[in-house]
């Protein structure tokens, strides 16, 4: 009975300190979360793509163009998308696979600059 006792005290202050744990949430991850200051300007006309149906999550140097940044244009990306090699390397602006999320598309991560 004194065993039981115990478990059942040591799991109560477990659950305690977990439950705490849960409900609180880091000031930092709350402000990342709350917005994106992540401004980014292109360094020379390109074209931002969206993948396909049959593509996966990343576009690729075969997606469809939605439209194109103008040099010097801003937007605001905080997510970047990676490559699976192959058809998804562009070769504007340097060889690469990473791209960061825009308007309507992905764009290759090196035509972008953050401002």
């Amino acid at each position: 009975m004194h065993l039981t006792g115990r478990l059942l005290t040591t799991a109560a202050a477990v659950s305690a300190v977990i439950a705490a744990g849960l409900s609180t949430v880091p000031p930092a991850a709350a402000a990342a979360s709350a917005s994106c200051p992540s401004v980014w300007k292109a360094v020379r006309k390109v074209a931002v793509r969206r993948p396909a149906w049959n593509e996966g999550p990343v576009a690729t140097t075969r997606s469809p163009v939605m439209r194109y940044l103008r040099r010097g244009e801003r937007v605001t990306t905080c997510t970047v998308a990676v490559g699976r090699g192959g058809w998804p390397d562009y070769r504007e602006c340097g060889c690469g696979s990473l791209w960061r999320e825009a308007p309507r598309g992905q764009v290759p991560a090196r035509c972008l600059e953050p401002t």
